[in-house]
């Protein structure tokens, strides 16, 4: 498999997810949805590694990058009011977005899928609400929370469809990404709940040492992961595409 495949199966997911979700009026007043690239790879982690990937697995991946969208399009205006024509149709179409992935999952009878990302979104909801409490924690802690908040919908999805051996990759993978993140905020850039939250614990100076600290950790550990897990080299060249670190 190459990069190219693998780039054209991402595409082909976030078009199905776009199909399914479009809605002529939202349009007229919002972006079409936003979905992390990086997210669908891992959901098609599985699939570009060679294991068997029937019709229902591709719709569960394609409601499952709903369930990301719609989550994204909530964080979007969490911290504003919604109080302008665009912000409050933001809320409504991550709203419709909810209400899409129920409906196609409910009509195919996947009640199982459903409960493990109703757990997954309790998961990651609880680990955001962490941000707005006035409370001390270690960076261990912020890293467990940024890992659930970034990875608990696919770790669900893995785990109903017995793919929890790819979890570890997928969870160092995506945690890196969000450490990235957050480094690039503290530059001066717009930053989130969390990365205020982390900033105000320890500082701006501390917070890039043990932001930098957290990163190289996490290199280790995916890279381990990697060692053990055998994947095409395609698709391990893609993972360490999506985790180049900078942090001078």
């Amino acid at each position: 498999m190459h990069a190219t495949t693998i780039q054209q199966a991402i595409q082909q997911l976030k078009e199905s997810i776009f199909v399914r979700v479009r809605h002529r009026a939202l349009l007229q007043y919002i972006e079409a949805p936003s979905v992390d690239e990086t997210q669908l790879f891992f959901l098609l982690l599985p699939s570009l590694n060679g294991e068997l990937w029937h019709d229902d697995l591709q719709e569960s991946a394609t409601t499952v990058g709903i369930v990301q969208a719609s989550l994204f399009e909530h964080d979007k205006i969490k911290e504003k009011d919604a109080t302008s024509k665009e912000q409050q149709l933001t809320v409504l179409s991550g709203d419709y977005y909810s209400g899409r992935y129920y409906e196609i999952l409910a009509r195919a009878g996947n009640i199982a899928l459903i409960q493990k990302l109703a757990q997954g979104i309790v998961e990651r909801c609880e680990q955001e609400i962490v941000a707005y409490e006035d409370t001390y924690r270690t960076m261990e802690q912020w890293v467990d929370s940024l890992c659930l908040i970034e990875t608990a919908i696919i770790r669900k999805f893995y785990e109903a469809h017995s793919f929890s051996k790819y979890s570890a990759v997928m969870m160092h993978a995506l945690t890196i990404q969000r450490l990235q993140k957050e480094m690039y905020t503290l530059r001066g850039h717009a930053p989130t709940a969390v990365g205020r939250a982390m900033e105000n614990c320890f500082g701006q100076q501390e917070l890039t040492h043990l932001l930098t600290v957290a990163i190289e950790t996490q290199q280790k550990l995916l890279t381990d992961e990697l060692a053990t897990l055998q994947l095409s080299e395609a698709v391990q060249q893609f993972i360490w595409q999506i985790v180049k670190v900078e942090t001078r």
